[in-house]
């Protein structure tokens, strides 16, 4: 299994002189599988643009693009990157798209499709020349084919999203793409109006479980490419129900899950080169001496092989 980060922006693409090392475009991920190099991407951020230049130089020569797209969710930075996706618009192209289903009516082709009208984009929906199906997904467990094993997990975001985790050849590589831990919602302090000691309780549980179970899904994982979007400092200050983590808990729960490498991308858009430089070495420090934890942070143009 391969891996390589085409997009490690989060919220918003931000080019410019502060964003060169790390890179500016939104999250877009490549994954290859096997002798064959099987294409799996994961998000359609800016991110997806250059790939697909990449994908044209090195893969049409060989024949027709075939690939799977995995969506965490559908949110402007995860999807935009889509209708500059250019083996679309090339005959023979085949692309299943795979995302959480949400509780709107709106489908997944029609949510992923959409941003191909004349109000959004010089061409129509109607107009490409691959072949597109759409899968929507739940929490499941499925066969990919070559023996690649698709895994999902439902995190902590303002609108349903899904954290991938795919197994092969016995290695196993994670996506956590938007996340924040889950927290207990209903009031704790017995002197608030609202409190109820029952549903306090209960939150306090919840909240711990779901936790757990996305420990769990990240266990003993070769590869975590996991959003980390602000510090500690700022996310109890003002970011909390963002659907974003904090450097400190993403760092604790990759320990506790027995991580091997984990990378943190997402990176805010106010945060520059210098920033995220200070912050890896932070980021270190906080590892227990008794772990074997490797720390990265997300970084455009950054390869692993397992």
């Amino acid at each position: 299994m391969k891996a390589k980060l085409w997009g490690t922006r989060g919220s918003i693409s931000v080019p410019g002189p502060e964003t060169v090392k790390y890179g500016g475009n939104t999250s877009c991920l490549e994954l290859r599988f096997g002798a064959e190099e099987r294409l799996v991407i994961i998000d359609a951020g800016t991110g997806i643009r250059p790939l697909a230049n990449d994908i044209m130089k090195k893969d049409l020569p060989k024949g027709a693009i075939k690939g799977d797209l995995f969506f965490s969710h559908t949110h402007w930075d995860h999807i935009i990157g889509f209708p500059f996706f250019v083996p679309l618009f090339i005959q023979g192209t085949e692309l299943r798209v795979y995302g959480p289903v949400t509780c709107e009516e709106t489908s997944l082709e029609e949510i992923i499709g959409g941003q191909l009208q004349y109000h959004y984009f010089p061409v129509k929906y109607s107009e490409l020349s691959a072949r597109i199906e759409y899968i929507p997904l739940k929490e499941c467990e499925f066969e990919l084919g070559d023996g690649i094993t698709v895994k999902t997990k439902y995190l902590n975001h303002p609108i349903l999203c899904l954290g991938y985790r795919f197994e092969s050849a016995g290695k196993a590589l994670c996506t956590v793409y938007d996340h924040e831990p889950f927290r207990n919602l209903f009031p704790t302090d017995p002197e608030d109006p609202d409190y109820d000691q029952v549903m306090a309780e209960e939150g306090e549980i919840s909240a711990r479980e779901e936790n757990e179970k996305v420990q769990d899904f990240l266990k003993e994982a070769d590869l975590v490419i996991h959003d980390c979007q602000y510090t500690k400092e700022e996310y109890l200050a003002s970011k909390k129900g963002w659907g974003h983590s904090y450097f400190e808990y993403v760092i604790d729960a990759a320990e506790k899950a027995g991580v091997r490498k984990i990378v943190l991308t997402h990176h805010d858009p106010l945060r520059t080169d210098k920033q995220l430089d200070e912050l890896e070495g932070y980021c270190r420090s906080l590892v227990r001496d008794e772990t074997a934890l490797e720390i990265l942070i997300a970084r455009e143009g950054m390869e692993f092989v397992l």
